[in-house]
């Protein structure tokens, strides 16, 4: 079996979902009777379609998953994972402006987990740049997460953690 990571982390804008929370929509969120979610002018707000696949299958493979977010609309990112009914796949949410090495640090402080353990999901290229320096396997979003972007992450940090 391929080496996994012992803790698999997100951003959250343009990576779960096709949007910048603090600026794209309009919080507070709702659910509305059909279901939707929904922001404050009623305009209906979705995730990337893969994505509670992609967390399922990292909880069915027994990755733990955490958040690391730099928006400045703490409460509405928090608010979105709570209606998207995905805070039950997040072990730790790090979700404020500043650094993501901040974000990492802190994750690494509240885990115990190395670096060197830890896989990154984010579009944000100076996100990446960032994080890697830390010795997280860092894997570029293009178009928001998949199924697709998740196999060739684990692939990825596999290939970096094989023996000889």
């Amino acid at each position: 079996m391929a080496r996994l990571p012992k803790l698999a982390v997100f951003d959250l804008d343009y990576t779960l979902w096709p949007f910048w929370v603090d600026t794209h929509v309009d919080p507070p969120f709702h659910q509305s009777s059909d279901g939707s979610v929904r922001d404050r002018r009623g305009q209906s707000v979705r995730l990337y379609p893969e994505v509670p696949a992609v967390l399922d299958r990292l909880q069915g493979l027994g990755v733990p998953v955490a958040a690391a977010s730099r928006t400045g609309e703490i409460e509405g990112a928090n608010q979105l994972l709570e209606l998207f009914d995905l805070v039950r796949y997040f072990v730790h949410r790090e979700i404020y402006p500043g650094c993501k090495v901040t974000h990492f640090e802190r994750l690494h402080k509240k885990t115990g987990v190395p670096f060197s353990q830890m896989i990154f999901f984010d579009d944000e290229k100076r996100n990446i740049v960032d994080v890697s320096t830390l010795g997280v396997t860092c894997i570029h979003v293009q178009n928001g997460m998949s199924l697709h972007t998740l196999t060739q992450g684990l692939e990825t940090f596999a290939k970096a953690h094989a023996g000889p």
